[in-house]
């Protein structure tokens, strides 16, 4: 991803940046990357759609809480999901972009059924009618793709999470 140039980009419509980390030593590449997409899409009207964590997705309206701050969210994940915040911070600086930010439901499962559903959030947790925050990857990709094709989203971040 590293080596991509802006030429290399040109023509798409958009791009979607999955990159991910996981240990000390790579989570700061949650910003690097990010910041390397953005600079060689900088002015275009290629649009940039970032697979994005639930941990700094808010759980009050003052937007002071966040799903990672809360007691049972595993100590394990929050070095991941305090890069993939500053990450997220340093997107919403960005103003010569077409991004959106998508994060996932809390529980995201790899064989999790497709259901072509989902209920779309903002910027604070939305549950589903049985009052978790769980999502198939099947379902997630399917709401990645429709805000590929209808781009209501830019420049914000949403959620999604199963109906």
């Amino acid at each position: 991803m590293f080596d991509l140039t802006a030429e290399d980009l040109k023509g798409f419509d958009a791009v979607v940046d999955a990159f991910g980390a996981w240990d000390e030593k790579t989570l700061p590449q949650h910003s690097t990357s990010l910041k390397h997409l953005c600079d060689i899409l900088s002015g275009t009207d290629t649009r940039l759609l970032v697979v994005g964590g639930a941990g700094s997705i808010y759980v009050n309206p003052e937007h002071t809480v966040c799903v990672s701050d809360g007691p049972d969210f595993p100590d394990i994940f929050k070095p991941l999901a305090n890069a993939m915040a500053k990450a997220l911070g340093e997107l919403r600086r960005r103003n010569d972009v077409k991004w959106t930010y998508i994060s996932l439901a809390g529980d995201f499962r790899a064989d999790g059924e497709r259901t072509g559903e989902y209920t779309l959030g903002g910027e604070e947790l939305v549950l589903n009618s049985k009052g978790e925050s769980v999502i198939s990857y099947a379902d997630y990709a399917i709401a990645m793709v429709d805000e590929i094709e209808k781009g209501n989203h830019i420049r914000e971040r949403i959620s999604v999470v199963s109906k």
